[in-house]
């Protein structure tokens, strides 16, 4: 299947039942940053419609892993990459991968909410525009769906001309997911989303991740274990560049295999 033609107007009617069908599959992986090797032989599957968290200490490879999932990692000098990250059955590092489209389908959100210097209404219109939708009757179609996919409709609907940096940080955040949504992803990937905002913004954005998941496959980056715990289906467990252990949520925290994993989660180091 090409990855491509995977990803087709009909994709928006995307059933919202949880699947068990691996989507992205990650094969031998080996990173390095120069002479650095930064992710080791890393092997991991992750289901459609479910969220999965990578936990582990600052510098344990996690963050670089979620970026070879869009091939962020690209902009970085010195970087080479060995394996197979597959999306959807192909090798998303195949030549013939066209990388805006990829991007396109592989959203991003980062840790700190970073809205362009524009309106509510350009923000969310800007990924919609790149791709060459221009009819206006269309855009706003698209505004309204994703910032109420994104639980933000409500309280911008009478601002869409305004700045968007004068919402608050959780608004920032839950705006950038809408912008995210915009090109219609199949999968949301979330570095530290989170970790700038107050409880009450933070109880907000998992609440949306956890109605996001029916339609988007998600996987997140956190330093927050509770939060790992109280949304993700599956939680991986990364260490000095190596994927330690990978389960289902109760299992990584309750009943972890490796020694590393247990004193991780116990607060023994990290």
């Amino acid at each position: 299947m090409q990855f491509s033609s995977f990803y087709q107007e009909e994709s928006k009617n995307r059933k919202r039942s949880c699947s068990s069908m691996s989507i992205i599959d990650v094969r031998d992986l080996n990173l390095h940053y120069g002479a650095q090797h930064a992710l080791t032989n890393i092997q991991i599957e992750m289901q459609e419609n479910s969220i999965t968290a990578f936990i582990g200490p600052s510098g344990c490879g996690k963050s670089t892993f979620l970026r070879t999932l869009n091939r962020m990692n690209d902009m970085i000098p010195g970087v080479t990459i060995e394996g197979q990250v597959r999306i959807a059955g192909e090798d998303i590092y195949q030549s013939s991968v066209d990388v805006e489209i990829l991007r396109k389908n592989v959203g991003m959100v980062f840790q700190q909410p970073n809205p362009f210097p524009k309106s509510i209404y350009d923000n969310i219109t800007f990924g919609p525009r790149l791709h060459g939708v221009t009819q206006r009757s269309v855009l706003d179609e698209i505004v309204e769906k994703s910032l109420r996919a994104a639980a933000l409709w409500d309280e911008v609907k009478d601002s869409l001309k305004k700045p968007a940096h004068g919402l608050s940080g959780g608004q920032q955040q839950r705006l950038c997911i809408a912008r995210a949504l915009a090109v219609n992803p199949q999968i949301l990937l979330m570095d530290e989303p989170t970790s700038a905002l107050d409880p009450i913004s933070t109880a907000k954005i998992e609440d949306l991740l956890e109605e996001l998941k029916a339609t988007y496959t998600i996987v997140i980056v956190t330093h927050n274990m509770q939060q790992a715990a109280r949304i993700s289906d599956k939680t991986a467990f990364f260490l000095h560049g190596e994927l330690v252990e990978y389960d289902v949520t109760p299992t990584i925290f309750q009943n972890p295999c490796d020694k590393r994993t247990e004193d991780y989660i116990t607060g023994r180091f990290g």
